[in-house]
């Protein structure tokens, strides 16, 4: 008998580990990953052998066992995820859970049966049949949510997954199993398709919450867009009028210079020229970058500056076409702006400046900007980057760019020094 569930828990672990894999956004390389779930493999396989076979009538031996095994599984899903935190806690414990229905499965085969061969197939079969589900229906979106970067914490999420741990291990386990009541087969078969719904549900709403912050956020960038597209219109139509009446004007200024030149009066048509210049120069309309969606938030973010008193110092050079999504990309802008200015906009007047620099080639995506600082910033010890001390739904910013960086497989870098904070961003892409 043991031998059996030797087996039974050797087949849930192998699927154990290959949801790890798959559904927990990596942080090392395929080849290092699937190295640190082996070893966790191997301690869960050596691990049953001892509780199973050496300490088999010793519950507290039993006890102990499964809780190191518990902390090895969740302390691999963590360490082999990218982000390390609440949601990739969430994917390890749910990964635990959908393995048990293919262990309950063998168990319930030999009760009913007693031929071990077929309840190991069924065993396999089922853990397949649900891999393969999950695969094609919840993998990308679970790997989308976990790679999202959010203000909000996910611990009470984990919840849902303990408990149903924690039911299943009382209700076929320990200390009485399906063996020895066999009438909790009915309740704990209905018990796996109540999980199974519940995190279909909660997927569900995972999904829509995103899909809802997804829409908030581009209204805010489209909005922001808009306004900049309204400010470069006002500012046409107003170059237009004044240029109409500087045409209007040319054929008096035209008389007024031959007549001065006759009168040899140069420094009166040196007057008359440079008043031309300086209506032309007032009247043009600025152009950061020959990209349209950059130059229309450019516009906004320069206007936003004037109206606070804040001198930016711009460094622009982009092309019309970018080799990233330019809304994104724009967000990124528009948010370090944003950052920029609310650290400075209460300085004094000569301390209110912002140097930025911005290029992009095919090759390449560098982003530098620099301002002054005086109250002290944190940082965040799992990511490095500044960290938002307003608490909850704050650092939202930060996170989007920290998101971008990491879609276009750029570099983001810090520095604070004799009071001046320099972020640079930088991204090399391959032509």
């Amino acid at each position: 008998m043991h031998y059996f569930l030797n087996i039974v828990y050797l087949i849930s672990h192998f699927y154990l580990m290959l949801f790890f894999c798959l559904f927990i956004p990596r942080r090392f390389s395929k080849m290092m990953t699937a190295g640190i779930c082996f070893l966790a493999y191997l301690f869960l396989v050596t691990s049953d052998c001892v509780k199973l076979n050496i300490f088999s009538g010793y519950g507290l031996c039993y006890i102990i066992v499964t809780l190191l095994q518990i902390i090895v599984v969740q302390f691999t899903g963590i360490f082999i995820s990218r982000k390390r935190d609440s949601k990739a806690l969430y994917m390890a414990l749910t990964a635990s859970n959908y393995v048990i229905a293919g262990t309950i499965t063998a168990i319930v085969i030999h009760i009913c049966t007693g031929n071990i061969p077929l309840s190991l197939a069924g065993s396999f079969v089922v853990h397949l049949v649900i891999l393969l589900i999950l695969y094609h229906r919840i993998r990308t979106l679970c790997l989308a949510w976990c790679e999202r970067d959010e203000a909000r914490n996910w611990w009470e999420l984990c919840l849902i997954p303990v408990f149903f741990y924690t039911g299943f291990s009382f209700l076929a386990f320990f200390p009485h199993s399906l063996y020895d009541n066999p009438a909790n087969i009915i309740g704990t078969v209905i018990f796996i398709i109540t999980m199974f719904v519940s995190y279909i549900i909660t997927l569900r709403y995972v999904e829509s919450e995103s899909a809802s912050a997804d829409i908030y956020w581009k209204n805010v960038l489209f909005e922001s867009y808009i306004k900049g597209l309204e400010s470069q219109y006002h500012l046409v139509e107003r170059s237009e009028r004044n240029l109409r009446i500087l045409r209007h004007d040319m054929r008096h200024y035209s008389s007024m210079i031959d007549a001065l030149l006759t009168q040899g009066e140069y420094d009166e048509i040196r007057k008359i020229t440079l008043h031309i210049h300086e209506v032309t120069e007032e009247n043009k309309v600025p152009k950061y970058c020959h990209n349209i969606v950059l130059n229309s938030i450019l516009t906004q973010v320069m206007e936003r500056a004037s109206a606070l008193g804040i001198t930016v110092h711009p460094d622009i050079i982009l092309p019309r076409e970018l080799p990233v999504n330019d809304y994104e990309f724009a967000s990124v802008i528009a948010n370090l702006f944003e950052n920029a200015f609310l650290c400075i906009r209460d300085f004094e007047k000569e301390k209110r400046y912002v140097d930025v620099t911005i290029r992009c080639e095919t090759d390449h995506l560098l982003v530098r900007m620099e301002n002054r600082y005086e109250n002290e910033i944190r940082f965040d010890p799992v990511t490095g980057l500044p960290k938002s001390q307003k608490g909850r739904n704050h650092g939202l910013g930060m996170q989007s760019i920290s998101a971008f960086a990491d879609k276009i497989g750029g570099n983001i870098n810090c520095l604070c020094e004799n009071g001046v904070f320099l972020i640079v961003l930088f991204a090399k892409f391959q032509v």
